[in-house]
């Protein structure tokens, strides 16, 4: 099946999915479900490998522009403008059968429902959409939605990101989380061995950290790697030219 539910206890009328590499039709070096049609894949295969999904999902999935930025795409938002051609790195909603959606190929695709599964919300997190704020922009649109909810309330799913043996970064990186204010978990950087100025990485820890210090307390998965799952996932660190996979979350109707 094109799509994968994950390992996450979501309360009955939430649903989520994520896509892998596999069951498209896009030829190499996309293969072969590449959904991203901005990284130079023959548009028409974009095209097919979104049908093949349809079948899966109750509508067309909101599609954003991502910048690797904060913006958070809202209900209100988008009565007010067109659903198309959203640039935003998130989204949130309250309606059912509104299928939200982020494009990943190595940043961190993050999930939210609340636990009576009535509000849900999707972010994309590479690294500098993560020390921008983009979950804490995310967890505020949610919790506008409803004024009942608490951050105690709202449940979270890490999806596949590249893990924190394969994510290397400058000391620039470092320096960015540093600077915002929040504490750095203990391994969240850790420096490689005989070069000097280079780290690696741990999104899911530096994610995980951000959300506790929101208040949230039921955080799952983190538990893959795009880099080195190679026949499971796009990974642009790995690959360079490469295609796209994606995370979704609805309310059923």
């Amino acid at each position: 099946m094109p799509l994968l539910t994950p390992e996450w206890s979501l309360p009955p009328g939430a649903q989520a999915r994520f896509s892998t590499r596999a069951g498209g039709v896009s030829k190499p070096p996309y293969t072969s479900l590449n959904l991203g049609d901005h990284v130079g894949d023959d548009p028409r295969a974009v095209f097919e490998n979104r049908n093949i999904l349809k079948t899966q999902l109750p509508s067309e999935p909101l599609w954003l522009k991502q910048t690797h930025g904060v913006a958070v795409s809202t209900p209100i938002s988008r009565s007010l403008f067109q659903k198309v051609g959203i640039e935003a790195d998130a989204a949130v909603t309250n309606v059912p059968n509104e299928v939200l959606v982020v494009m990943t190929a190595d940043c961190l695709p993050v999930l939210f429902s609340s636990s009576n599964g009535e509000v849900v919300g999707v972010a994309h997190a590479g690294w500098r959409g993560l020390c921008g704020g983009v979950l804490e922009s995310t967890m505020q649109e949610i919790l506008r939605l409803s004024t009942d909810l608490k951050p105690e309330d709202i449940l979270v799913w890490l999806g596949p990101a590249i893990g924190p043996h394969a994510f290397e970064v400058g000391e620039d990186v470092v320096d960015a989380f540093c600077s915002d204010g929040l504490p750095i978990p203990p391994d969240a950087f850790v420096p490689i061995a005989g070069r000097e100025g280079k780290y690696l990485a741990n999104l899911y820890l530096l994610a995980r950290q951000r959300l506790l210090a929101l208040g949230l307390k039921d955080i799952s998965g983190g538990t893959h790697c795009t880099y080195q799952e190679k026949e499971h996932f796009f990974s642009y660190r790995r690959d360079g030219l490469t295609g796209r996979f994606a995370s979704f979350i609805w309310i059923s109707a």
